[in-house]
């Protein structure tokens, strides 16, 4: 008579020594988002959209003055925008001023941006820093020297003067996006147009613009929405002739309590927002 031997059970294996399925961990990814960031982000997008939720329903009140929870449902508001001339001449303005100063920052900027990408040293540091101070300065100072400096060239209250002074606040995001843009460039692609015998300007034409055609194109936006959106600088430029919309918008509340201001606020944000979000649908598109 044999002795049959039973086999042995391990915890880890199962019976028969058949490897147990073990318990998955939850991934929590490699760098976990904190709840308390995640608060504080929620808290101040919330801060940033809230006067959107005042001001959007307002626009369609039927009262004649500031007030919330909106009274009835009208579009008086968004008819007297687009019938009073004084809105639409500042509507006008803008975008004119708007355009201009986008295209003059962006070809600066872009020049900028290719010659301080053959600089090294503290001399490039020190040009770059010298073009990016108007980020980290105050506008009121930024205003208050051009205002300064216009009214000895009489610019003051020029389409001219609106369009170097926001040219010139709209040209450093067109260099920041820019040098961006140059950062992913294969300088050898250059070389290889110059061994060829083409001359700068072609190889600028034909290779380095349409590879960084997105830095751009970005910088163009950011520095049109900046011109658009302006109102310090506006405001010591303006004369009763000329004036930009949000120097009527700003009438509009401290001049004159006018209901109006809750109507153009709407298209801004509307507009501002279209802007900003027709690139990220283009490209969407093109990956698909």
């Amino acid at each position: 008579m044999t002795a049959t031997t039973t086999p042995s059970i391990d915890d880890r294996t199962g019976s028969l020594g058949v490897p147990a399925p073990r318990r998955r961990r939850r991934d929590r990814g490699v760098d976990p988002i904190p709840w308390w960031l995640v608060a504080v982000g929620a808290i101040v997008a919330l801060y940033f959209i809230l006067p959107t939720l005042f001001v959007i329903p307002m626009s369609f009140s039927e009262a004649t003055t500031f007030q919330f929870p909106p009274r009835g449902f009208s579009f008086h508001l968004y008819e007297n925008f687009f019938t009073n001339p004084a809105w639409l001449t500042s509507l006008g303005n803008s975008f004119l001023v708007g355009i201009l100063a986008a295209i003059l920052a962006t070809v600066v900027g872009t020049a900028a941006a290719l010659g301080l990408h053959r600089l090294s040293g503290r001399l490039a540091g020190f040009a770059r820093t010298l073009l990016m101070i108007s980020l980290v300065s105050p506008a009121i100072v930024i205003a208050v020297a051009i205002y300064i400096t216009f009214l000895q060239w009489r610019l003051t209250g020029s389409l001219v003067g609106y369009v170097l002074a926001h040219a010139a606040i709209g040209m450093p995001f067109v260099l920041v996006a820019v040098t961006s843009a140059l950062g992913g460039l294969d300088p050898k692609l250059s070389l290889a147009s110059a061994s060829l015998g083409a001359p700068p300007l072609r190889t600028f034409l034909r290779i380095t613009m349409p590879l960084i055609s997105r830095g751009i194109f970005t910088g163009a936006i950011f520095a049109f929405v900046t011109s658009f959106d302006e109102v310090v600088i506006a405001l010591f430029l303006r004369s009763p002739t000329f004036q930009t919309l949000p120097v009527q918008m700003y009438n509009s509340v401290t001049v004159e309590i006018d209901p109006t201001i809750a109507a153009s606020s709407s298209l801004v944000v509307v507009a501002v927002t279209a802007v900003f979000l027709l690139p990220l649908v283009v490209r969407r598109k093109k990956k698909s």
